[in-house]
């Protein structure tokens, strides 16, 4: 074994979690090394929906626009349906991702981003490219191995699957973003809530010119109810958008109790005809894959020096489309505290907040994603899917709704009421949106967390509670439209004001040039630097003007203090030394 490489983080895995966490913390100028088994990025495009949030974070590594020019617009993703086959009988459309006119404006008031549809085999080559570009030192077709940890950092050894050698990198800490069946999750011995391998699955992608049948009612998902399949019980299929209206994805089930069905191209070329309804079109099978539904969730994601992120610790199917934007999150959260720690600009007490922040999200959108499967069962139900095994009566059954009886009228109006259900998975704005932390990197104001008005799954409450993410409105800096996000970010603390706040201004710069602790803070107001254009901000700050709003580098706020205290420097000190493990002195008068 030669001598070991050094490096400040080595990142296993350039998924959406390892290739997020080397573009921050290149941008934050961390020195990182990612290491991947694989040749390349993901060859099959896997996740996919990337919400508000998600983009709301690339927008931070200015990588939005990349990801919107090679996603597919938020317009063109809404008109979900459910059918016997794309050719067959339509028997309900919902919209989705915010499209509904109602819903709209939910989500325009609360991000400057829309939900594109990004597959991962275009998201992570912008992240693997944009990491490369700003420092990273990326390593293909490198096996991590092992790894041993000391008080000063982390020993991983990895092999070079070209040549079969072995060598070592050594690293101040290790993140763990290598999937869902993580190496370093399993050495590290992380405890797991929940069950493994609850259903089986296929993926079947393949290219077929569909416009025909789709593109009046453009949607990712077509969900199909074919009674009579041999494989997936009462044969609910899905056929998901890669690229429209040419690529596909098919998601089909098997017994996972039963041994693993052989898919051929013949058998492959069989289902998506199956399921787009007739055989007069012409397929191609690109790949298929067989993988299993969790219900996995991690009960803490670190142990001293190696912190895991991703599909590492928390495993689920893709409902609600949560995977990847989880990962994404996870990876936001833990690299601006490990850039402050070693800049020795925090205390390794920060890293602890990690667990404390992001392991409710994981359990969260685990039972969450796998919930959302179960909220298929009124569907069936009201379709008279499970009142028999025959798959002609099944026929009949979904056929029987469209008579003038009263039955059938009863069995439209659960069927209304079980599509409804589903907006649980496809409109969970609060769930995609509405996280809030709960840490010693937060710093509690005494006042209580703000009541929900509406349903915290369905719908998103924004709000400046530390804890919360920072509310978005749009405002007027440097003779530009930007969110109040735009100001936040970026690596860095935010301090947000307005008149009569400029004291914190002055605490902000003192705390700056005392510690090196990076805030850009900003008074808001008429004829200030940043204007309030439509005078959202005065009402969402939820403080006084001369209060103010301290953003952590991840935009979730970290304090927040009403009004203009006796002393606003040592208030800030102080809430600062607290999110940051910090022992500072007191500022100087």
């Amino acid at each position: 074994m030669s001598d070991a490489i050094e490096t400040d983080v080595l990142i296993v895995g350039s998924g959406p979690a390892g290739g997020s966490a080397a573009v921050m913390l290149s941008t934050y100028g961390i020195a990182n090394i990612v290491v991947t088994k694989y040749g390349w990025t993901a060859n099959t495009p896997r996740a996919h929906i990337t919400n508000q949030r998600a983009l709301e974070i690339m927008r931070d590594l200015d990588l939005q626009e990349q990801c919107e020019r090679d996603g597919t617009p938020n317009e063109l993703m809404g008109d979900t349906v459910f059918c016997t086959s794309l050719a067959g009988d339509e028997l309900a459309r919902l919209h989705t991702w915010g499209t509904h006119p109602r819903r709209l404006a939910d989500y325009t008031l609360a991000s400057p981003c829309l939900h594109i549809d990004l597959p991962q085999t275009y998201f992570e080559p912008i992240l693997v490219r944009a990491a490369a570009e700003r420092g990273s030192r990326l390593r293909f077709n490198t096996e991590f191995l092992s790894f041993e940890q000391d008080s000063d950092g982390v020993s991983a050894t990895v092999r070079d699957r070209l040549s079969g050698s072995t060598y070592e990198i050594r690293a101040k800490y290790l993140l763990a973003g290598d999937g869902g069946r993580s190496v370093i999750a399993e050495q590290l011995g992380l405890p797991f809530g929940g069950q493994a391998d609850v259903a089986g699955s296929m993926n079947i992608v393949f290219r077929a010119d569909l416009s025909s049948l789709v593109a009046h009612r453009p949607s990712v998902l077509y969900w199909i109810m074919s009674p009579g399949a041999r494989m997936g019980g009462i044969g609910m299929g899905l056929v998901r958008m890669v690229r429209p209206w040419y690529e596909w994805l098919i998601v089909w089930g098997y017994d996972i109790a039963g041994p693993a069905p052989e898919v051929d191209v013949a058998r492959a070329t069989e289902i998506a005809h199956k399921l787009i309804g007739t055989d007069e079109i012409d397929v191609e099978i690109v790949s298929t894959s067989l993988w299993a539904n969790n219900k996995l969730w991690a009960q803490r994601y670190s142990q001293d020096r190696v912190f895991a992120m991703g599909d590492a610790v928390h495993r689920h199917p893709p409902s609600n489309g949560l995977g990847s934007n989880t990962s994404v999150a996870d990876a936001y959260n833990i690299c601006w505290k490990l850039a402050h720690v070693l800049r020795g600009q925090a205390g390794p007490s920060l890293l602890r907040t990690y667990d404390d922040e992001r392991v409710p999200i994981g359990e969260q959108i685990v039972k969450r994603a796998n919930k959302s499967i179960e909220e298929f069962g009124p569907i069936f139900e009201a379709l008279g899917l499970l009142d028999t095994e025959d798959p002609a009566q099944m026929e009949r059954n979904m056929a029987a709704r469209t008579q003038n009886t009263p039955a059938a009228a009863q069995q439209r109006a659960k069927l209304r009421a079980a599509i409804e259900l589903k907006n649980y998975e496809f409109n969970a704005h609060g769930v995609e949106l509405g996280q809030r932390y709960r840490s010693e990197a937060v710093v509690p104001d005494g006042t209580p967390e703000p009541a929900y008005d509406r349903d915290p799954e369905l719908y998103f409450h924004a709000t400046t509670w530390p804890g919360a993410r920072l509310p978005h409105c749009w405002l007027e800096h440097e003779g530009r439209r930007v969110s109040s996000l735009d100001l936040a970010g970026h690596g860095r603390f935010a301090l947000l004001t307005g008149i009569g706040g400029e004291p914190w201004v002055a605490a902000a710069n003192e705390y700056s040039a005392r510690t090196g602790v990076e805030i850009a803070a900003y008074v808001i107001g008429p004829g200030r630097e940043v204007l309030d254009t439509y005078d959202d901000w005065v009402s969402l700050s939820e403080v006084a003007e001369d209060g103010c709003v301290l953003v952590r580098p991840d935009q979730h706020v970290g304090w927040r203090a009403a009004a203009l205290p006796a002393d606003p420097a040592a208030a800030l000190a102080d809430a600062l030394a607290r999110i940051l493990g910090r022992s500072d002195p007191a500022p100087a008068n």
